[in-house]
């Protein structure tokens, strides 16, 4: 059965302990200079009167590096180009350090008796000696951007969100400072449920991290609401069933991923999957794949759920010398969309048409922009069957969306915030409005020359067999030049078994047909996984074994960087 929160065992060594009275009695009894450090969703007030009340027996003295911003208007100008002024859509990756929300750090002299708690972001930048990080996962912050609370965006406490800049200027700064911060934690808050927070000290996070990162892992999965989205994750996995729809599913995209570590459903603390990337990189990815990504992991696995849902808009993805020099993303979100479920009816939508007139289409798409002209995507686009089991390869560049009725598994490249759309059937937003149409970023990067029957012969692949055995076979289902990662699928006997090993890459795994597989490791590690769950296999796994489930049949998707 699908696993709403899969759940992992800290280290041996690890402290973990819940609530502020646990947690403050972690605290040193001699004069200490304590900074909490994390991102603004935390309420920064709440958790400074909390520890103050939880440090009874101990003087506390409180400094909240917010007060110490640089103006509003400074710090704009400090993370905000001219050209992003010119973009209502996008922005570049900023790539500023945490310390320009500051023109003067605030001083934080050792007191001479008791605890000095500085907190905020960029707290750790004051010299402190003892690191903390109260963490929210980023989906809270989203959640906070759309309701329009106040104090979401970084250095700017008490103003109106700014989704846009959430997403192109705090996380790339909060990301690089917490990931910098990583080896030297001395605890780590989650502040889910802001009464009983869970505390996990920091070598215990450090060696959780350094055990997983050699095992099999899952990632919490979560389903955000969109315009478009269906209800089968609702009906089939249980989750939000008082939500409007469930239309993205974040099954591992890595800068938003969490890992469960924990006792239980009130003793865990929820950490990010990216963190385990900058302190085990080859681990994790692989020697060759770190050389190549960094510390980004750069596969991502999610769910489109269209079923009882409408048509995603029409869009495609940047370029790679676009994404990199206009966006700030060293590598492009090549695409594939494989189809766990697709009705009768349901359409693919995916490159051009072979007597497509890109003028025309550009016409088309700008009434329907600026005049709501209704237009058919099909007499510019290709559309395709929504075939079960059938792979879509998507280059960057490619028109492309999903049509409605399928839960589509989207195996991608990591960068995630580029869609370029052309055409969103005229559907306003939560709020009524029109959603953004940023055709022109479109039109700069369609790739005019993929059409006609080269879509269907080189991105409606078929598959290929590589290996087989005793009641399994491995085939490929799609795989491309210009993409560096491809996709595999296990087809599997009730009962069969199948030898695999990572050779110094990881790779991802997910049950798209049939009741599961049993995950076996080299080093005696085992790993359930059910229907439509998703697995990453660290490159250090090694040699690992695939059984099936005795009630049946099972297919397993597998990609990995080529």
């Amino acid at each position: 059965m699908y696993r709403l929160d899969p759940r992992y065992a800290p280290a041996p060594q690890a402290v973990l302990t819940v609530g502020w009275q646990a947690a403050a009695a972690q605290l040193p009894s001699e004069p200490a200079v304590l900074a909490v450090e994390g991102p603004p969703t935390v309420d920064w007030d709440a958790l400074a009167e909390h520890l103050r009340r939880a440090l009874t027996a101990t003087p506390v003295t409180l400094l909240d590096v917010r007060g110490h911003y640089a103006p509003a208007a400074e710090i704009r100008t400090r993370t905000e180009r001219p050209e992003d002024e010119e973009d209502p859509y996008f922005r570049k990756l900023a790539d500023n350090p945490l310390d320009d929300l500051f023109d003067t750090l605030p001083a934080a002299a050792r007191p001479d008796e008791g605890l000095l708690v500085v907190y905020g972001p960029g707290a750790a930048l004051v010299d402190h000696d003892l690191l903390w990080y109260a963490d929210l996962p980023k989906r809270y912050a989203e959640a906070a951007a759309v309701a329009g609370t106040a104090g979401t965006n970084l250095g700017l406490p008490g103003e109106k969100p700014d989704l846009r800049r959430l997403f192109y200027a705090d996380w790339p700064m909060l990301d690089r400072h917490r990931d910098a911060l990583a080896p030297r934690l001395d605890g780590w808050l989650d502040l889910q449920d802001p009464d009983r927070p869970v505390w996990l000290d920091g070598p215990g996070l450090r060696a959780t991290y350094a055990a997983l990162a050699r095992r099999p892992v899952r990632t919490r999965p979560y389903f955000n609401s969109t315009p478009w989205g269906g209800h089968w994750a609702q009906r089939t996995l249980g989750f939000g069933p008082d939500a409007r729809n469930t239309a993205l599913g974040y099954e591992l995209i890595a800068p938003e991923a969490g890992i469960l570590v924990g006792t239980g459903p009130r003793a865990q603390a929820e950490v990010p999957f990216q963190l385990m990337c900058v302190l085990e990189p080859q681990s994790v990815l692989g020697a060759e794949v770190h050389a190549r990504f960094g510390t980004s992991f750069p596969l991502r696995f999610d769910y489109l759920d269209t079923v009882g849902g409408g048509n995603l808009s029409v869009h495609c993805h940047p370029k790679e010398p676009y994404m990199r020099e206009r966006f700030g993303w060293p590598y492009t979100q090549h695409e594939t969309y494989y189809m766990t479920l697709g009705g009768p009816g349901a359409k693919v939508f995916l490159g051009l048409r072979e007597d497509a007139d890109v003028d025309v289409f550009r016409e088309r798409v700008r009434q329907a922009a600026t005049e709501g002209t209704p237009m058919n995507p099909e007499d510019h686009v290709r559309a395709f069957p929504a075939e079960q089991g059938q792979l879509f390869m998507i280059p960057a560049g490619t028109p492309h969306a999903s049509g409605a009725g399928n839960l589509v598994l989207e195996i991608s490249a990591t960068p995630y915030l580029y869609s370029l759309r052309f055409y969103d059937w005229l559907r306003p937003d939560a709020d009524g409005n029109p959603r953004p149409l940023p055709y022109e970023h479109g039109f700069a990067n369609l790739e005019t020359g993929r059409r006609g029957a080269a879509v269907a012969r080189d991105l409606v692949q078929q598959p290929r067999t590589v290996r087989e055995g005793t009641g399994w076979r491995e085939e490929v289902i799609g795989a491309l030049d210009e993409m560096f990662y491809e996709v595999r699928r296990y087809v599997l006997d009730a009962g069969a078994e199948a030898d695999d090993d990572t050779a110094g890459r990881f790779h991802i795994l997910n049950v798209v047909e049939g009741d599961g597989v049993t995950v076996h490791t080299a080093a005696g590690d085992r790993h359930e996984l059910a229907y439509a769950e998703t697995l990453t296999v660290p490159a250090a796994v090694g040699g690992y074994r695939l059984r099936a489930a005795d009630g049946g049949p099972v297919r397993v998707v597998k990609a990995l960087v080529r």
